[in-house]
């Protein structure tokens, strides 16, 4: 979904890994320039590693900047490259300092977790609504995180309660608006897999063997209902051997691709820190073997 190694790639940072205070300090000119820095990244990584997406992270994280960079990739690229941007309103599995607090209110306060879900679903169909126009992006992607690797952070009945309603609507909301929809959580999804298809995504993300999710698995239960996005072993990428990056490359594909409905992808982003050559050797694979 997300290449990071852009610094190790082409010597320069990733967009999301820029700081903020410099851009305060910027003139308009400056910005410009950073603005078109960042669309050419953007652009040679998709280009150097024939992606076929492009997943803006604009910063700083502005519907305005957003709207800049979508428009300046456009220019120099026209519609080559399927542009998304983060798009989902739902609660994810909250960081250690919040999980306490969280947890306490999906007991004490349920009615008011629900208004804010149901509030920051609003938004993001407003936010979308005003940003559809020719040339706009294609969709968006979902990305809050649900699941440990040992299964979701919230029971499958609570899940129904708490998030599967406004997933759901936020989903719908955005395809009415002729947006396409990724739906992406780590983890072992399979407790509540059903309810993830069933919110009605174009396709669904990562699959993740880390989790113990199967493609396989997940290709004859679903695969004539949602397109899979996956699910190249992530940690085989960070530690693995050449060969056993190589065999789940091969798995992924052997797996997803019976049938059509299926984009070969890691499971997980390309996160900085994981070796550049073995991203390579993935590929090398796919270029081989992903051919109907």
């Amino acid at each position: 979904m997300v290449f990071f190694l852009t610094m190790e790639a082409f010597g320069r940072l990733h967009p999301s890994h820029r700081n903020y205070d410099q851009w305060l300090q910027m003139e308009e000119k400056e910005r410009e320039l950073h603005r078109r820095d960042m669309a050419d990244l953007y652009i040679a990584t998709a280009e150097r590693y024939e992606h076929s997406a492009i997943f803006i992270h604009q910063n700083p994280s502005t519907d305005e900047e957003l709207q800049r960079m979508v428009d300046l990739i456009r220019e120099r690229t026209g519609d080559r490259f399927f542009l998304m941007a983060h798009g989902d309103a739902t609660f994810a599995i909250p960081n250690g300092n919040d999980m306490e607090a969280f947890s306490c209110q999906l007991v004490e306060e349920p009615e008011k977790l629900k208004a804010q879900t149901a509030g920051w679903v609003r938004a993001a169909l407003e936010r979308a609504a005003r940003g559809r126009r020719p040339g706009g992006l294609d969709g968006y992607a979902l990305c809050a995180d649900y699941c440990f690797n040992t299964g979701p952070f919230l029971s499958p009945a609570q899940f129904s309660e708490f998030i599967t309603p406004y997933l759901t609507a936020v989903t719908k909301g955005y395809r009415d608006l002729g947006y396409y929809v990724i739906k992406h959580t780590d983890g072992n999804i399979m407790p509540i897999i059903d309810q993830l298809v069933q919110s009605g995504p174009h396709a669904l993300h990562s699959l993740d063997p880390q989790g113990s999710v199967d493609i396989a698995e997940v290709k004859r239960r679903y695969g004539s209902e949602v397109c899979l996005i996956g699910n190249v072993h992530c940690g085989m990428l960070d530690m693995g051997t050449p060969a056993q990056i190589a065999e789940a490359a091969r798995y992924a594909l052997k797996h997803g691709m019976p049938g059509g409905g299926y984009i070969f992808s890691t499971s997980n982003c390309i996160y900085t820190g994981m070796p550049l050559a073995s991203y390579e050797v993935m590929l090398d694979v796919w270029r081989r073997e992903g051919n109907y």
